[in-house]
């Protein structure tokens, strides 16, 4: 059998525009993704791809740090590297499973180079050959140059959820909530339900309203052709108590994203579908995993977005594609991005969903003048504070919230930098 055995391990942090500046319960993504690529060299030159981040920082020490751990590991020890990146104990201390995740996706598409075939194929073999994605609905600020973008009120986030399906083919929608008060966003998403009859829903206001506001709201929607109601409140206990009186599916990708969480939902039942995300979880093959026992103990599965651009989102397609439980369309912020890191641009959308790439390993490369490109950006930009919104830089959120946005507040936030996009 071919060994490849790691040579190198290099970084780099970049930023890439969005369309406008997306908010969320915690703050906001201020108008671009900040991401860490990785990329894994081997002695002979094979060179595997890898991708994390979302929280608005770079983390490139990080992963430059392995190569003291993983210099002459062999690419096909996909165990030992997670022992050797992420023992459980010494995690305590240097918690990695991030890092750990960037470098098994760059390990196993090493691998498939190696062997010529796709990462699904050495994961089991696909079921599918495209998987179908929700739009995912933000509160969105106006745009730092154009002032274009801005989603606030329920006429807009209409209007931009109807200008996603006919421009991408989304069947189902997931709205991203927890900024505003409970009764506005209430008010949106019946809106958007109304607005597109024989779809499916999703609502998700990251954790932050009280048991008994999710009760309310999980009621008040209840007539809506909803696919799951995702982490309403934060915790265990207080998804099982919401789930005792809203008759709807619970999703979380907050507080099931390890074994012993999963252990304790199957015994508890707190939660009905689990999210898998393929950093979250520190890597593709612990998802498989996961979604093993879930399917085992009568759990739903679908894959959930942390904000990625084309390497990962490559990952989730191979995750997709083998998944047999796959009963959900994927999340993904793919198409808030105006550009992307990978040779040939964004991965296209068709009818709703996206191809599972056709080449060995991920299937991608990275487009190199693209990541010197967004690489400066960041350089120049910096990062930002994921949990701070830039128009209100003297609050911060708690769980349950106690102070929510003004959707009457149409004013641009100050201070934001646009960011470039490449020629």
């Amino acid at each position: 059998m071919p060994r490849a055995q790691i040579a190198d391990i290099r970084a780099t942090p970049v930023t890439v525009p969005l369309e406008a500046p997306l908010r969320h319960s915690n703050g906001a993504h201020w108008g671009r993704f900040v991401r860490t690529l990785v990329e894994v060299e081997t002695t002979d030159g094979c060179v595997g791809y890898g991708e994390f981040g979302g929280g608005g920082e770079e983390a490139s020490a990080a992963v430059r740090g392995l190569l003291a751990y993983l210099r002459g590991h062999d690419v096909f020890q996909l165990e030992a590297l997670r022992y050797k990146i992420c023992n459980p104990t010494a995690s305590l201390y240097n918690n990695r499973t991030q890092v750990h995740a960037a470098v098994e996706f760059a390990c196993l598409d090493i691998m498939g180079k190696v062997l010529g075939v796709r990462v699904c194929d050495l994961l089991g073999g696909s079921l599918r050959d495209r998987v179908p994605f929700a739009s995912y609905l933000f509160f969105r600020h106006p745009d730092a140059e154009s002032g274009a973008g801005e989603v606030r009120t329920a006429d807009q986030l209409v209007a931009h959820a109807q200008a996603l399906k006919a421009r991408h083919g989304f069947r189902a929608h997931k709205l991203k909530g927890g900024v505003f008060p409970p009764d506005h966003e209430l008010e949106a998403y019946r809106a958007l339900a109304d607005s597109l009859p024989g779809d499916t829903f999703r609502y998700d206001p990251n954790a932050v309203l009280s048991v008994e506001q999710a009760i309310r709201f999980g009621r008040a929607i209840a007539d809506i052709d909803n696919d799951y109601f995702e982490d309403p409140v934060f915790g265990m206990p207080a998804l099982a108590r919401v789930r005792e009186f809203v008759r709807l599916p619970i999703a979380t990708n907050t507080v099931v994203v390890d074994f012993q969480q999963l252990a304790m939902n199957v015994h508890h039942r707190a939660v009905d579908v689990v999210l898998l995300d393929t950093t979250f979880w520190g890597g593709i093959r612990p998802c498989l995993k996961a979604a093993a026992i879930c399917e085992t103990f009568g759990l739903s599965v679908a894959v959930h977005s942390s904000g990625e651009l084309g390497v990962q989102l490559a990952t989730m397609l191979h995750l997709g594609a083998v998944l047999p439980a796959l009963t959900f369309t994927a999340d993904a912020h793919y198409h808030h991005l105006r550009d992307d890191v990978i040779v040939g641009g964004p991965l296209p959308y068709v009818d709703g969903a996206i191809a599972v790439p056709t080449g060995p390993g991920l299937g991608i490369t990275l487009d190199a003048e693209k990541v010197a490109f967004y690489h400066d950006a960041f350089l120049r930009l910096g990062g930002y504070p994921y949990d701070r919104d830039p128009a209100r830089p003297d609050w911060f959120a708690t769980v349950p919230n106690l102070d929510w946005a003004d959707p009457r507040d149409a004013a641009r936030p100050p201070g934001l930098k646009p960011a470039p996009v490449a020629p």
